[in-house]
């Protein structure tokens, strides 16, 4: 069954290791049947979530205007969402995090608008050798699974990337698009 897909990636670095990741996936996807759309929270202007509780007071899911506006509608027409950030201090991309702190508004009591994703999956890569050491990243996504509802379609870690364009040199990309495919990995 054909989804609508979301990626929101975490990366502010046009065309790198995690950008290319993201790709991979959506071309796979694409091949699936699935209509897919790519959100690059790196290179909006998204700013934290303020705790004020005066979420849907204006009709929209925060009171505060900027990008994340741009990523509500896509939001709410989203089967399926996947995060595909770099890794930044052991956790997800500061970039990433604003906006999936912004998913409050859909949480709150007053909430005008649930969201209809059901399945999540992330995609992280870093320059560390060690697959613990992406740990952080992992829980925080799976807790945000479990705290939503969210079945988590798997998880994809690419390590020993570093420089623009070094996840060509592993085999992340096909990874990637067999994740987007639907495909074990």
């Amino acid at each position: 069954m054909s989804k609508n897909i979301l990626v929101i990636t975490g990366s502010p670095r046009i065309g790198g290791n995690s950008d290319l990741l993201a790709d991979a996936y959506i071309k796979g996807a694409k091949s699936a049947g699935h209509t897919v759309t790519k959100f690059e929270t790196g290179l909006k202007q998204i700013g934290p979530c303020k705790a004020c509780d005066t979420c849907w007071s204006k009709g929209t899911p925060c009171s505060f205007d900027d990008d994340f506006t741009q990523l509500c509608s896509l939001l709410e027409a989203a089967d399926r969402i996947v995060f595909v950030s770099p890794l930044y201090w052991f956790g997800l991309s500061a970039q990433i995090k604003l906006a999936i702190d912004r998913l409050y508004a859909y949480c709150s009591e007053n909430a005008k608008c649930k969201l209809k994703i059901k399945q999540a999956s992330l995609i992280v890569c870093g320059a560390d050798t060690d697959a613990k050491i992406f740990k952080g990243a992992v829980k925080t996504y799976k807790n945000i699974c479990r705290y939503l509802n969210w079945k988590n379609k798997g998880v994809l870690i690419v390590p020993s990337v570093s420089a623009k364009g070094d996840v060509v040199k592993t085999d992340g990309l096909a990874l990637a698009e067999s994740m987007g495919k639907g495909e074990k990995i």
